[in-house]
């Protein structure tokens, strides 16, 4: 079950196509998109045709594949189309209903409480974080010899320490830490290399600074040498699935995770078939799997933040398209974080071939995140897009 994004009549469209809508009924629904649209998988015929029939009652509608109406399909998926009043009332008709209509009920109910959702608070050892009402940015400080964008610019601890003040005093909300580059085709480095790396400068940091760190680290050593050391968030790409002792590690030191959407690893993400059938469907039940193993483990919910991992396993239009959709991942009730920063699918946008000269093409990027629900915004110019999030914040936000 997810939230869709509709943003165009041949958007709709095609996600009519998607679940198998007769043509002519593609041409009668799309019109009927315009207001909250929720895509339900895999339902058995005789569910779909009740959801169905109870949304024309109520004024709405929900597309089904054809072959539901006579139940000669075994499956389909649904697409809810209505207003949140509308499927509200569809919630209150099905929760009392046969068929598995009650547990379905409950979940839209948490879908629509997701939609509602724009405040959250992260817990550390040492504050709260509160996100409401504006976008954090997260700024980075790479401690890597091989980063696609800025690597090998720290000639010592003190540089980056000191670098890692100015991000503060440019406007920086977090600061993450990393020591192991993970630009497409990139080699692991060592949990010794990558602790001989972030420890000291985090260390002289925490000291010098009044906002959280963040570690970028996929190993559970590192993470929780970086806690000790006072790092407050982990910032984990490979959502906690490289290393079987980081969930333990997260639920012990109860500071917030963020996990990401990524195919593969660093060094293959970007090789073989880079298709999807379904981009942000794979996302977001990738990410929802992610988090549910981590609060299996004992990592608390309210301290997961969701990334779905622009430049890593995906093409430069997917790309463009998860940042047009982000707001499909409210399904999800988690804060949304993206780093969208400088990456290879801006230089294929604007033609900039040089990382460090994106900067527009990152600043229309980081508004269009802005105005499509980010939360948190991991960038490299942290004065300038600081400004650049104001603004976009003030456009898109009461």
């Amino acid at each position: 079950m997810r939230y869709l994004q509709i943003s165009s009549p041949a958007e709709a469209a095609r996600c009519l196509k998607e679940i198998g809508v007769d043509p002519y009924g593609i041409e009668a629904m799309v019109p009927k998109m315009s207001g909250i649209n929720i895509r339900l998988d895999n339902l058995k015929p005789a569910v779909a045709n009740i959801i169905k029939q109870e949304m024309l009652s109520l004024g709405g509608d929900a597309a089904v594949s054809r072959g539901t109406i006579d139940c000669t399909v075994r499956r389909t998926d649904v697409v809810l189309m209505g207003t949140e009043k509308q499927i509200a009332r569809l919630i209150e008709k099905i929760s009392h209903q046969p068929l598995g209509l009650r547990k379905l009920a409950s979940a839209i109910e948490e879908l629509l409480s997701n939609l509602r959702k724009n405040t959250f608070v992260l817990k550390t050892p040492r504050r709260k974080i509160t996100i409401a009402g504006r976008t954090l940015i997260m700024g980075i400080i790479n401690m890597t010899p091989d980063s696609f964008s800025d690597g090998g610019r720290f000639r010592s601890i003190d540089d980056a320490a000191d670098y890692g003040i100015r991000l503060e005093e440019e406007g920086a909300d977090i600061l993450d830490i990393g020591g192991e580059s993970t630009r497409p085709g990139s080699e692991r480095v060592s949990r010794k290399e990558e602790i001989r790396r972030v420890i000291p400068v985090l260390e002289n940091l925490v000291r010098r600074i009044r906002i959280p760190v963040s570690v970028d680290t996929m190993k559970a050593e590192v993470a929780r040498a970086a806690i000790d050391s006072g790092a407050e968030i982990i910032n984990d790409i490979s959502a906690m699935r490289f290393d079987r002792k980081m969930t333990g590690v997260m639920a012990e030191c109860k500071v917030p995770v963020i996990l990401m959407h990524m195919r593969g690893t660093p060094r293959t993400m970007q090789e073989g078939d880079l298709t999807y059938d379904s981009l942000m469907g794979e996302i977001v039940r990738f990410l929802e799997e992610r988090i549910e193993k981590a609060v299996d483990g004992g990592v608390t919910r309210g301290n997961i933040i969701v990334d779905p991992g622009v430049g890593f396993g995906k093409k430069a239009e997917d790309n463009l398209r998860v940042i047009r959709h982000l707001r499909e991942l409210k399904t999800l009730g988690q804060p949304v974080a993206l780093g969208p920063s400088r990456k290879a699918f801006i230089g294929k946008a604007t033609g900039v071939k040089i990382p460090a000269e994106r900067i527009e093409g990152t600043a229309a990027a980081v508004t269009a995140a802005v105005m499509n629900g980010a939360n948190i915004l991991r960038v490299h110019d942290v004065g300038f897009m600081k400004r650049v999030s104001a603004m976009a914040d003030a456009l898109s936000r009461d």
